[in-house]
């Protein structure tokens, strides 16, 4: 086989350092070692997440074990019983339909503690010396100047580097420099709020804390985490656009506890003793996304788009974490394999091309079916519409039973595998 072409170490920029971007800095490193010279540029002044749990599903978490993660995220991840959730009808909690996971001894689900997770990631990232972190970094403009990109940011300080990666969230700075959209409202908004599990006297006989009872128009999730000694709670509601005052998108708006009782009068007593354990104030947050983007890759290779900042979607399949993860791997593996060619043809835009091209059906797909998901969940898809809520309970039970399977089960690594073949087949590598 003939030898890798002798190719120049990479500086690389990810703007971003949320999870998508500490996990991306994580995976670069293991993948690509000393190749890349990374910077992690955060627009806050601390690397801070707010306290809200996140869902990484079985097809992420087998990644994070793949990148040497697998101990440290189980032990502050929550822990369920083979199931993923459990849907209840709203007024009496009888089974709509129990989805079980597909956990095996050696990979679990990872429910966790949003802040805790990049606590841990920035604390992993440090001590493998994955990347230098920066604060206080927005970014403002990105310039090509041949091989490099000069990135400005709003302090009035630049950087160069090889590559650009834009891990910037839904109002991703990077975006903005290559489309004109914007994020949508998606039609609902949600409650959130965090409770200690020790204050729950009992969980009335589910087999798992990960519960949500499903009503016309609005469903209320709980699920464990921190090692279920904390419960994750998000109540979301169906509101129409002209209805939301100003109420903008931001982790940090807040709502009343009463508004949740009137959001959800009606709902079991259960979900009644819940609410009535969540804060006076829960945080009150706007549900957007946006639309499909058909491009992830720019400047020729040298500016690429990663996680919200590339497929932002609603939190209905609880995967957007999970996409983010998946992303910044197979990043990884095609960077290692673009130090690794020996074509003249592999070049870092037919490499990073070939990420998009791994990525972007995939993450386009769970994005279309997060919403759809709540559509089925609020009984509001095409047919439910208009009928009353039992009437709408087996179709429910139909599309929900087998709908997150090919989301954890899928082998993104075969499907990489493929994909580098079939572009070697073609001589495009």
């Amino acid at each position: 086989m003939p030898s890798a072409i002798n190719r120049p170490s990479l500086t690389v920029a990810i703007i971003g350092g949320g999870i998508g971007g500490l996990c991306t800095a994580l995976s670069l490193k293991h993948h690509c070692g000393d190749h890349l010279d990374i910077d992690v540029y955060e627009q806050a002044p601390q690397y801070k997440e707010i306290g809200a749990g996140v869902g990484i599903g079985v097809n992420a978490a087998k990644l994070l074990h793949k990148i040497g993660l697998r101990e440290k995220v189980s032990n502050i991840a929550g822990r369920r019983t083979g199931i993923w959730i459990t849907f209840r009808k709203f007024d009496d909690g009888s089974d709509v339909v129990t989805v079980p996971s597909v956990e095996t001894d050696d990979v679990k689900q990872l429910p966790v503690h949003r802040a805790e997770f990049l606590d841990l990631l920035v604390d992993i990232v440090k001590e493998k010396n994955a990347a230098r972190m920066h604060t206080n970094k927005r970014c403002r403009k990105l310039t090509e100047e041949g091989d490099e990109v000069v990135i400005d940011f709003e302090d009035g300080s630049t950087t160069k580097v090889n590559l650009v990666i834009g891990c910037d969230g839904i109002h991703s700075a990077v975006r903005a420099q290559f489309t004109t959209d914007n994020p949508e409202y998606s039609g609902r908004i949600a409650f959130r709020g965090l409770i200690p599990i020790s204050e729950i006297e009992d969980w009335w006989g589910f087999p798992t804390y990960s519960v949500t009872w499903l009503g016309k128009n609005r469903h209320f999730l709980c699920f464990p985490i921190s090692q279920n000694k904390t419960l994750n709670i998000v109540a979301f509601v169906a509101e129409k656009e002209e209805n939301l005052g100003d109420l903008r998108e931001s982790w940090t708006e807040i709502g009343k506890r009463e508004d949740v009782f009137e959001a959800f009068k009606g709902f079991e007593e259960k979900v009644q003793k819940v609410i009535q354990l969540m804060p006076e104030q829960p945080s009150k947050w706007l549900i957007n996304d946006r639309k499909p983007l058909d491009q992830w890759v720019y400047l020729g290779g040298k500016a690429i788009l990663l996680g919200d900042a590339a497929h932002a979607m609603t939190p209905h399949q609880g995967a957007g974490a999970g996409q983010a993860i998946e992303d910044g791997y197979i990043l990884g593996r095609a960077l290692s394999d673009y130090f690794e060619s020996s074509s003249s043809k592999g070049t870092l835009e037919a490499w990073a091309q070939l990420y998009q091209d791994v990525r972007l059906p995939r993450a386009q797909k769970v994005q279309r079916g997060s919403r759809d998901a709540v559509e089925i969940y609020q009984a509001q898809a095409d047919i439910m519409k208009d009928l009353p809520f039992d009437e709408c309970v087996p179709e429910i039970h139909k599309r929900v039973i087998n709908r997150m399977k090919w989301i954890w089960t899928d082998d993104i690594d075969a499907e990489y595998d493929q994909a580098v073949k079939s572009q070697r087949e073609a001589g495009k590598l």
